[in-house]
């Protein structure tokens, strides 16, 4: 697929690199010649120097000619307008980052007009990701599938945990047949593998399970994990990430506390957010953390802009004792580092973004089954993939144990209705279905048929 991306930053390099890595055709558009240099050298891809909103610019990128363009810059506006300029020229789809909430109604009544297939908002996007993780502060991961009625979550096999030691086909004598869950990828000093019935579980595994959305608490539960409560959340850094996330925990009647460094935006944020206390101050000093009641609250979420001074408050968080610590970097290549130091829960802005767009232009190039969601799980190091199955093929209707699947994908669930199926040998797909695939990252899956040996 011919792609243009428009903005080189943070998020349209990491946007350039996967799209890039999955065999398409990309050119980029920056105004800045000195990182559109690094863009063309690091990743070999076609450059144009300029502003991504003239016509001229976009001409010569050729997007008369391409399916889709990505406006990823710093402003909305540009955004905004690089997408109406593309559709006038012909581009097929154009998406856009659009991150200042006051223009979430407004788009809503305008996208056609805008000519937007897609808008992305990773501010709100991040703040919908840590809610949900605080809702259960024992998973390091938590994502969504099927509207809701599947949950991706991960965990750490922590002394104590009934799992250890076990084999996964002897998990049912823990009582572990009784709950819809499949455990189909497990962490291992930094090994991803796509488990089979024989492999044994130990202490310090992080494993991903797929599960009926109704069965998480049940799951806890029954792993003796307390689910405790978060009633209080200490949030340090009073960006949009940090203000989107107050209303929706105050809205949840979670006690939340900001602590923001510029004067100005902590008047802006009391204004906006009545019921939460915002402190002006280094949220940096121990001493003011301390004074704030660090050591009682619940959880301590990180979202300053700097993802050096996230990580330190994070591991002085968890040195002191709160039992869940959020950490927002977009630097990702160094979460293994600071695993055994404090930090087991990251969110990364630009990855939720770029994943978000990879799930759509994949979507775009899907024949036998639309993806519906995609995401990148274990650090970006396992994908896990829903489908929509719309066609005909020879796989339907074939029990499972008829089908050999290639190595290293797991077909984790079927979802047929409201009805959420963790497949056996004598299960099988419909026609309608929805579908979901775990794979290991360097096997990027785009067709339901690809995970079969032989159709």
């Amino acid at each position: 697929m011919n792609i243009v991306i428009v903005g080189d930053g943070k998020v349209g390099y990491t946007l350039t690199k996967m799209l890039s890595q999955e065999g398409h055709d990309i050119v980029v558009i920056d105004s800045n010649a000195h990182v559109l240099k690094e863009s063309q050298d690091m990743l070999d891809v076609a450059v144009v120097h300029g502003n991504g909103a003239c016509v001229e610019v976009q001409l010569e990128a050729q997007v008369p000619e391409s399916e889709l363009l990505i406006a990823a810059t710093s402003s909305d506006e540009v955004n905004l307008l690089c997408c109406l300029v593309a559709r006038k020229l012909g581009c097929k789809h154009t998406v856009a980052r659009v991150r200042n909430p006051d223009y979430d109604a407004q788009l809503s009544l305008l996208e056609n007009e805008l000519g937007l297939s897609l808008r992305i908002n990773p501010e709100k996007s991040s703040a919908r990701e840590i809610f949900r993780l605080l809702q259960f502060p024992s998973f390091l991961k938590r994502d969504s599938f099927a509207k809701g009625r599947v949950e991706l979550v991960e965990l750490k096999l922590k002394p104590g945990n009934i799992l250890i030691g076990n084999r996964l086909m002897d998990i049912h004598k823990l009582g572990m047949d009784k709950l819809n869950m499949l455990i189909c990828a497990v962490d291992r000093d930094e090994q991803i593998t796509i488990p089979k019935g024989n492999f044994e579980l130990l202490e310090g595994d992080k494993i991903t399970v797929a599960a009926d959305a109704t069965e998480l608490a049940r799951l806890l539960r029954h792993l003796n994990v307390r689910k405790q409560e978060v009633q209080s959340v200490m949030i340090v850094g009073g960006g949009r990430i940090a203000e989107y996330l107050a209303a929706m925990l105050t809205r949840a009647r979670v006690q939340v506390t900001i602590i923001e460094q510029n004067r100005e935006r902590c008047e802006q944020l009391t204004e906006s957010l009545p019921g939460v206390m915002v402190i002006h101050g280094d949220g940096t000093s121990q001493e003011l953390l301390l004074a704030e009641g660090l050591k009682s609250t619940g959880a301590l979420v990180t979202l300053t802009g700097m993802d050096e001074e996230n990580l330190i408050i994070s591991m002085f968080g968890s040195y002191v004792g709160v039992e869940k610590t959020i950490t927002k970097i977009n630097r990702t290549e160094y979460t293994a580092v600071f695993a055994d130091k404090g930090i087991d829960t990251i969110v990364s802005p630009k990855m939720l973004t770029a994943n978000e767009i990879v799930s759509y232009v994949r979507s775009l190039d899907t024949t036998e089954g639309a993806i519906v969601t995609l995401y990148r799980i274990i650090d970006g190091r396992a994908e896990a993939v829903e489908f929509s199955v719309l066609t005909d093929a020879p796989y339907l209707n074939t029990p499972l144990m008829e089908l050999k699947l290639k190595p290293g994908i797991l077909l984790a669930c079927f979802i047929r209705g409201r009805k959420v199926i963790i497949p056996k040998g004598s299960d099988y797909m419909q026609k309608g279905d929805s579908v979901i695939v775990v794979t290991t990252a360097d096997q990027p899956i785009y067709d339901l048929r690809e995970i079969f040996e032989e159709i």
